[in-house]
């Protein structure tokens, strides 16, 4: 079950549900069965809501949580000696920010992949979200798409990264070609992704039939890498990427800030604000500290700095302002931010 795979076109980001829920192998045969179950389960949720860092280091996760079975909140058995455990997140949470880990939320960028793989035998693809109706003869050419669409999409749960593939449809195609990705006009490849609201993009170029390196170029904002590797490690690789830059150490000092958003005319704008804000994990608490027209001002509790608070909500969708800042709030917070809301 591969939950990161969206197939509709998304925003900035997406709310990525079963983090503090995995399945792990139930042997029935060993010591101590369901606890070590429990164990191996809260590494894999450790993994995806902090990092690897922390599940790397098991003698810590036993110092912070000495009996996992304290935080299940759910279990049941699932197929093929498996074992579906469900975790009491707010909980686990709790202890991480406690023990100054970092904590990354569930509303996390979506990463838009394409991939374009040289099969050999002249036979090129991009992999789409869903395959085409092929011909009967053309069987093997489906498989071997979704056998490699499932590998990236089963790291990618792992991690908890929201993943999407293009719909290669008539907009895509006259957008982008084959040899767009594998010649690396990564200029087209950024155009042909703003339609589906992606600021962190995967491009990615395999030769199956050679032993020649799979080569990688990741864009996330104005920022751009390059890399080789198998498509498991460098979908790892953004995970950790990602988890650095939205995760929140418990640690972090508390800063407070006004934010102005302009453009909010309707209740249901309203709403769709206050639930942008209360879904990122770097905000603590915030009030409303004003309201003028269409501008809601806020006075916001912040963990992990300004500058990370203005790239979140940028990737939110929010248009940062320059225009001079409108403060009700009668506290002198360090800094103003401005920005627009564009449902």
């Amino acid at each position: 079950m591969f939950l990161p795979l969206v197939s509709v076109l998304p925003a900035h980001a997406q709310e990525v549900p079963g983090l503090f829920s995995a399945e792990v192998a139930l042997h029935e045969e060993s010591v101590d069965a369901r606890n070590n179950a429990y164990r191996a389960a809260l590494i894999a949720v450790l993994t995806r809501v902090s990092g690897t860092e922390l599940s790397a280091n098991e003698e810590l996760i036993d110092e912070m949580f000495p009996v996992p079975a304290a935080y299940v909140t759910r279990f049941r058995p699932g197929e093929d000696d498996m074992l579906w455990v469900t975790f009491d997140g707010e909980a686990i949470e709790r202890v991480l920010r406690a023990s100054g880990e970092s904590v990354w939320g569930s509303d996390r960028p979506l990463t838009l992949v394409w991939l374009a793989v040289d099969w050999g035998q002249g036979e090129r693809e991009i992999i789409a979200a869903d395959d085409p109706d092929r011909r009967p003869q053309e069987a093997r050419s489906i498989d071997r798409n979704r056998l490699l669409r499932e590998r990236i999409l089963e790291v990618a749960d792992k991690r908890g990264l929201p993943i999407l593939f293009p719909l290669l449809d008539t907009t895509d195609l006259q957008g982008v070609t084959f040899s767009d990705i594998w010649g690396g006009f990564d200029d087209r490849i950024i155009d042909a992704s703003e339609r589906y609201g992606a600021i962190s993009i995967l491009i990615g170029r395999i030769r199956a039939s050679s032993s020649q390196p799979n080569r990688w170029t990741y864009v996330f904002g104005d920022e751009m890498r390059n890399w080789v590797g198998l498509p498991e490690v460098v979908v790892a690789d953004i995970a950790d990427i990602l988890a650095a830059e939205f995760g929140v150490g418990g640690d972090a000092p508390l800063e407070t800030v006004a934010l102005n958003v302009s453009g909010v005319q309707t209740v249901n704008a309203y709403g769709s604000l206050q639930e942008t804000l209360a879904e990122l994990s770097l905000i603590e608490r915030f009030r409303i500290s004003g309201v003028a027209g269409d501008v809601v001002s806020y006075e916001v509790e912040i963990r992990g700095g300004v500058d990370r608070l203005r790239r979140a909500l940028s990737f939110e969708g929010l248009l940062e302002q320059t225009a001079e800042p409108t403060d009700f709030s009668g506290f002198e917070p360090t800094t103003t931010l401005e920005f627009f809301y564009d449902p």
